[in-house]
């Protein structure tokens, strides 16, 4: 890669840019962390945060398990996002209108939820706020995931992809964590109108934020939104490849981050205050601080090399926790095992969003996207029970070793697919 705004040193070796240059901190790359933070928010107040909320006031375990399914309209998003690439709601642009008009009703609605009177028999209402706070939080991440694609350029896709992860993760713990903190001191009513106001972070993302490309047009009409992203897709080299690549590339990591808090507490006998401040805690800074640094180290690796290094870190350092199964408990093992996993994670996902970005055409990126992330998505839905019996089977240690080698696949894909995704990096765009 050149060097930007230096010369070669007298040395031999011709001078490197930083892991992060410089100029990969703008407009864009902000607007899309606040975006990732309004992404990260209302996700949380509609699971966790309404769980905790329901618990405190004595609603029944059967009623919070229903709760659970509010989370749907996550898993079947794709199929209302040809609307998002097809009609625009004007003011202020395409992508960012739809993102201020869900942003705007995401508020009234957790005001609508704080003024909630559980005591007072207001159950069903809540359930409905509930699911249609879901659905509009989805419908937000279409639109915000569409708009990152879209107004990122080719250089700033990793480093930009590293930001939202980190707004979004800032934005769970805000509304996580945080809510549940605030929400000793002032109840969770006012926790949840307080959640309504941090929002505004996202409306001034959304209105402030840079206008997409002017070349980027919607379908002409429904039936093409909902078609050709389809059609167009498929009809490239490698298409099915590249969805198996998709697939595959987290696929150990979702194998062993499913179980690794039981395998914490079970096998390894630490407390839950140890779980909650090094796996929790020290986890959540160490996979912040790896999409940062990976997105930066993206805009000189390239996409291919930093896909290919990422995902061989994710595979070893998994390898971590089983020789952590076969050492036994050790607090200084745990820190650095989980630092370097969660490390290797975040770069991981850095690079894998990349990827997603790269592959959009940008005609049908709200549709592409939502389709591409719930493929992505697979793997971690479905680790969980495998991943059980696999523990059952062999054991810790040979579980985390079989995840290792879950990882493996992705790499070899990977290499055979290293010249489509130079072109990607190049910014071709999909062929």
């Amino acid at each position: 890669m050149p060097t930007h705004g230096r010369q070669a040193t007298t040395t031999h070796y011709p001078t490197r840019p930083p892991a992060v240059s410089s100029d990969l901190f703008n407009r864009r790359v902000a607007t899309v962390a606040l975006l990732g933070f309004a992404s990260g928010l209302p996700l949380a107040l509609s699971a966790g945060t309404l769980q905790a909320w329901l618990t405190v006031q004595g609603v029944e375990v059967s009623q919070i398990g229903v709760f659970s399914l509010v989370g749907l309209p996550y898993v079947f998003k794709f199929l209302w996002a040809p609307l998002l690439d097809r009609y625009q709601p004007g003011w202020p642009g395409r992508r960012r209108d739809w993102m201020l008009v869900t942003q705007v009703l995401l508020a009234a609605l957790l005001f609508v939820a704080g003024a909630s009177d559980l005591a007072a028999g207001a159950l069903p209402l809540l359930a409905l706020v509930a699911v249609a706070i879901a659905f509009l939080s989805a419908t937000q991440d279409v639109a915000i995931d569409a708009y990152r694609t879209e107004v990122l350029k080719e250089r700033e896709r990793g480093f930009g992809a590293g930001a939202a992860v980190t707004g979004y993760r800032i934005g769970m713990l805000v509304a996580g964590a945080g809510a549940l903190l605030l929400a000793d001191a002032i109840g969770f009513a006012r926790v949840y109108q307080l959640m309504a106001l941090a929002l505004l972070l996202g409306v001034a993302a959304s209105v402030c934020g840079p206008a997409v490309p002017p070349e980027v047009r919607p379908p002409g009409n429904l039936a093409a939104a909902v078609l050709e992203p389809l059609r167009e897709y498929f009809r490239r080299d490698a298409a099915v490849p590249l969805l198996v690549l998709i697939f595959l590339y987290k696929l150990g990591d979702a194998f062993a981050g499913g179980l690794t808090t039981n395998f914490l507490l079970a096998a390894q006998g630490f407390s839950l205050t140890d779980v909650g401040a090094i796996y929790k805690g020290l986890g959540l800074v160490a996979s912040i601080a790896g999409a940062l640094y990976g997105g930066g180290m993206m805009a000189r690796l390239g996409l291919y090399r930093a896909l290919m290094l990422f995902a061989w870190l994710q595979a070893i350092t998994n390898l971590g926790f089983a020789m952590l199964a076969v050492a036994g408990k050790s607090y200084l093992a745990m820190v650095a095992v989980v630092g370097l996993e969660n490390l290797a994670g975040g770069m991981g996902t850095a690079a894998y969003l990349a990827l997603l970005m790269s592959i959009c055409d940008r005609r049908y990126t709200a549709t592409q996207f939502a389709l591409l992330s719930a493929v992505a998505s697979l793997g971690r839905v479905f680790a969980g029970p495998p991943a059980g019996y696999m523990v059952e089977a062999v054991g810790w240690p040979w579980f985390f070793v079989m995840t290792f080698v879950l990882a493996l696949p992705a790499i070899f894909i990977l290499k055979r697919q290293r010249g489509l995704l130079a072109r990607l990096d190049e910014g071709q765009g999909p062929r």
